[in-house]
């Protein structure tokens, strides 16, 4: 029974040896600041500027899209980031939905356009 009950401490402490910095580390990813921002569209690269501004999980996003900006919200839960922007344009209101996985100072992840499909995008923060 003894030995019964050291194995299962023992596990029990490897996981918290494994699990508690994957924690600690989720809960420290802050994104705010200035980043380069370059997707990959169907007219080639395009790098622009992306400012974050993080409280928490809450996400306040301003961006340079084609000489204009834009304003938008979303959230950073652990390492992953979501966020859309909608411009207007003179076809009607357009939304990206943006996607990814933090890892330090460098981003990247999938933007979804709508009905014209996804590209692809990286972020470095400056």
């Amino acid at each position: 029974m003894e030995e019964k009950m050291k194995k299962i401490y023992s596990l029990i402490a490897m996981f918290a040896l494994v699990l508690i910095p994957m924690l600690l580390n989720a809960q420290d990813v802050n994104v705010t600041g200035d980043w380069e921002m370059t997707t990959q569209s169907p007219r080639g690269e395009r790098t622009s500027d992306v400012h974050f501004d993080q409280e928490g999980e809450k996400l306040t996003v301003t961006m340079q899209i084609r000489g204009e900006e834009a304003t938008a919200e979303g959230t950073v839960k652990g390492n992953k980031i979501e966020w859309s922007v909608t411009r207007s344009t003179e076809r009607g209101d357009f939304t990206i939905s943006y996607s990814g996985t933090i890892e330090g100072d460098n981003m990247s992840g999938e933007a979804q356009m709508g009905d014209f499909g996804a590209m692809e995008w990286t972020a470095k923060k400056k």
